[in-house]
């Protein structure tokens, strides 16, 4: 059982499981999440919004997202009463930095030289090396990004467009420097020597290493028609492009092209503040293949009732411009739209192309081809992110790329346990959530090729639960306002457990109707 109890200066959570009481803090570091509300499981507390795991004995982060653990706080039981002893300021953060080693051989290097370099400062790139540090290894980490900022919250480019980038920010700089993490930013690397172990730069900087994380993430694609280079028109990549969009939709004319998570949830952004959101997709749903038909159509009803106009089965033929600005959209239906501004969001290709002539792994697809413990077919050489496969153990071992902010920060760890020879495999349930007209899908599993949804609950009312299927397995879960289920199925398929179809044709229905999902807890083989 979970209890949040308040200490007068701040709450706790309390909790008691195969008979001991454990206590700490109360509140999700990632986005404040109530954990109480999560699902307790084995030793763990999951939450109930993003599906970070903290463990109950230490409040360490065990799953992502986020990157501090919890306070953990003293309980001892006297005369049939609990006792919890907290400090007043471990109250008022909920948060808890684990302790990390700092360098102690700077001097050692010169400038073109660093034990680890990790290409990209994403979430893969920071949990590497926070979890370098943590683990007490106390020689040169250098990080390179692109970027002219320091690590930053990527999915609130999309969620929260007006965010300035100090807002953002995953670290403030002063913990760079507390512990020696180095970042230098707008730094391209142009190509890998594997062989000589030495990175170089676009610039002609070259940098040896002795250890390499390559985390870069992926590009966004863009049109191929005519006006596609011209002013207005934006691939949502930095602070400054979800800044300048806002700006510039504001009471104007937005298109939007691709029913992506990113391009729908500039819709829902923009819908508010623009005057007219277009958007053109090429199938007739959006989120067909990743949520299915039926809950497309709901998602797309909720945004056509928030004054979103939907151009589907359709693409852009050309973009026309009036005094050197954007001023039309033409599709090729024919249908001219008026646009003052064009936000691309029509997918991604991983951000590999220097690493062609590297004898670094890369399949057809442009991904880098990893095993489970994140290392490549080149010894020394990890990679970790968005621009990986890897093989998922959920799905058999199936290679798969999953582009999700919780997996990068997985990743991140696991590479860097693995730079430290610990042998580490990772077993992770992929979790993801979007966030749109304050409502929120959250999502759990792989579904990718699923046969069949059973759905429960009101597609009209958003209140649901999706369970996809594959022949008689459920492969992944998404809901919209019924918290906590998909955080509870998560732990079902983190502990190995398999779902079946008939399970869930059976049990949910009643679950539904009484509000009891503890049937999850024992099912399965």
């Amino acid at each position: 059982r979970m209890r949040e109890v308040d200490l007068g200066c701040g709450k706790a959570l309390l909790i008691k499981e195969s008979g001991e009481f454990h206590a700490v803090g109360h509140k999700c570091p990632h986005y404040g999440a109530p954990l109480v509300k999560g699902v307790l499981s084995k030793g763990r507390v999951r939450c109930p919004w993003h599906g970070a795991c903290f463990n109950i004995g230490t409040g360490d982060i065990e799953d992502f997202p986020g990157l501090d653990s919890l306070p953990r706080f003293q309980v001892k039981i006297e005369k049939e009463k609990v006792y919890i002893r907290a400090s007043k300021q471990a109250l008022q953060t909920q948060r808890r930095t684990k302790m990390m080693a700092k360098c102690i051989s700077l001097s050692n290097y010169n400038l073109s030289s660093t034990n680890v370099l990790i290409i990209g400062a994403g979430a893969a790139g920071l949990v590497c090396a926070e979890t370098l540090r943590q683990e007490g290894f106390s020689d040169r980490i250098v990080m390179c990004t692109m970027d002219r900022h320091l690590p930053y919250d990527r999915p609130k480019l999309s969620k929260s467009m007006d965010s300035h980038p100090e807002q953002i920010a995953l670290r403030p700089k002063e913990f760079f420097c507390t512990y020696d993490i180095e970042v230098l930013t707008e730094m391209q690397v142009a190509a890998v020597d594997v062989k000589n172990k030495i990175a170089v730069f676009k610039d002609g900087f070259k940098m040896e290493y002795n250890k390499l994380l390559i985390a870069t993430g992926n590009t966004p694609k863009t049109l191929s028609c005519k006006g596609k280079e011209m002013e207005n028109v934006f691939n949502i990549r930095t602070p400054e492009d979800a800044n300048r969009v806002v700006k510039l939709a504001t009471s104007k004319n937005v298109v939007i092209v691709g029913a992506s998570f990113l391009g729908m949830e500039v819709a829902a952004y923009l819908a508010e503040r623009a005057h007219s959101v277009s958007l053109v997709e090429l199938e007739h749903v959006p989120f067909k293949k990743f949520f299915g038909e039926r809950v497309g159509r709901a998602v797309m009803k909720m945004f056509e009732n928030n004054r979103v106009k939907f151009y589907m089965q359709t693409e852009v033929s050309e973009l026309r411009e009036q005094e050197g600005k954007l001023k039309e959209v033409v599709l090729k239906s024919g249908k001219v739209l008026r646009a003052d501004v064009c936000v691309v969001g029509v997918g991604a290709v991983p951000a590999t192309g220097f690493l062609k002539q590297s004898g670094i792994n890369i399949d057809s697809k442009g991904f880098i081809v990893v095993n489970k413990m994140m290392q490549t077919n080149i010894p020394g050489v990890f990679a970790a992110g968005d621009a990986v496969t890897f093989p998922l153990a959920l799905r058999n071992n199936k290679k798969v790329n999953v582009p999700h902010w919780q997996m990068a920060h997985m990743h991140g760890r696991i590479a860097a346990l693995n730079m430290l020879a610990h042998g580490t495999e990772i077993s992770t349930v992929p979790y993801l959530w979007t966030a749109m007209f304050g409502k929120s899908i959250r999502y759990a599993g792989h579904g990718e090729g699923f046969d069949d949804v059973v759905i429960q609950g009101d597609l009209d009312e958003l209140k649901f639960v999706a369970f996809y299927t594959k022949s008689d397995e459920v492969v992944a879960v998404a809901s919209m306002n019924y918290d906590p289920i998909v955080s509870k199925v998560a732990e079902v398929l983190a502990a190995g457990r398999t779902i079946r179809k008939r399970d869930v044709d059976t049990v949910v229905f009643l679950s539904f109707r009484t509000g009891d999902m503890s049937w999850l807890t024992g099912k399965g083989t």
